[in-house]
């Protein structure tokens, strides 16, 4: 499933095409997808300007004038691609380009959008394979009290997320330091791939404590700030690089992410611990269900 990096990364590549866009036309092409979209879901998007597009933990927001938002989540197979029209005409049928694996059968639901910058219609397509991908019309003023929303943990890239944060958020619980990193209650869009590499980076075990990340008075410890420091490096290195293509992901011009290139421990059971002058050897273990990879020498 696509993690922080790979939504940022689609949203950014869109966001030229539905910033302040107006959405002229839309083709529903199945009546679900994880959920149903409801019998007015085209008639609430069809010509509204979108006032802004955002992404909150690994969901697509799209803010529009009628005080409806479209959130968009990809689920395990979902992606999005463009193309631009030569005319302004959006009932004009032109030449699709559709990248490896993504076939025009799974092209669910195709935005027609006259961008805020020019008068030539870009189609926006969500093809997904599986369909664990989802979008839900809600109005403004319910988002922040919606069940998707209303427990959502903070932002890892935001200003919130520090050390001293982090000793408090998990004083005195004592599930793994792994685990505490993925709820989502704490801190919202940390997946798997970036929290193992996270934690390789700080040197730290994923098998601690949550609440070790404190010292006896409740004082962060310098391990604390390392740890937040490196969480928001890995995110924002991953977006630089497009996301990790694993998978089904792929940006929204068609193009793979490389930064599955970069990966220190994640995916890398048996080889050689990067850690300078570290002997060990990565290890992958199942913890709460999900995959680990860590240094068991150099990660305390």
């Amino acid at each position: 499933m696509p993690e922080l990096p790979e939504v940022e990364t689609v949203r950014r590549g869109l966001a030229p095409f539905f910033d302040n866009a107006t959405i002229c036309r839309v083709e529903q092409r199945r009546p679900d997808l994880r959920f149903p979209f409801g019998d007015d879901f085209v008639a609430r998007l069809e010509n509204r300007q979108v006032v802004s597009f955002s992404r909150r933990a690994k969901y697509l927001l799209l803010d529009l004038d009628s005080g409806d938002v479209l959130v968009m989540h990809l689920g395990m197979s979902g992606s999005f691609r463009w193309i631009e029209t030569e005319d302004a005409e959006p009932t004009q049928t032109v030449e699709m380009y559709h990248a490896k694996g993504k076939h025009p059968q799974h092209d669910h639901v195709i935005f027609h959008v006259r961008p805020a910058d020019r008068e030539t219609i870009v189609k926006i397509i969500y093809n997904d394979p599986r369909r664990f991908g989802f979008m839900v019309l809600i109005p403004r003023s319910e988002l922040a009290t919606h069940p998707m929303f209303v427990d959502m943990g903070i932002e890892p890239l935001g200003n919130e997320l520090d050390g001293a944060y982090l000793a408090k958020l998990f004083e005195n619980r004592k599930t793994s330091l792994k685990a505490a990193l993925l709820n989502q209650k704490f801190i919202a869009g940390l997946g798997n791939i970036y929290v193992c590499e996270a934690l390789w980076r700080t040197g730290l075990s994923p098998f601690n404590s949550a609440s070790t990340l404190a010292g006896k008075s409740g004082k962060p410890l310098k391990k604390a700030d390392e740890l937040s420091n490196h969480i928001r490096e890995v995110l924002q290195e991953a977006i630089e690089s497009g996301g990790s293509s694993l998978k089904d992901h792929r940006q929204a011009d068609g193009s793979l992410g490389y930064f599955q290139h970069n990966f220190s421990v994640y995916d890398r059971e048996g080889e050689a611990c990067r850690t300078p002058k570290c002997s060990g050897v990565i290890e992958r273990k199942v913890q709460n269900g999900r995959s680990t990879f860590f240094c068991p020498k150099c990660q305390k």
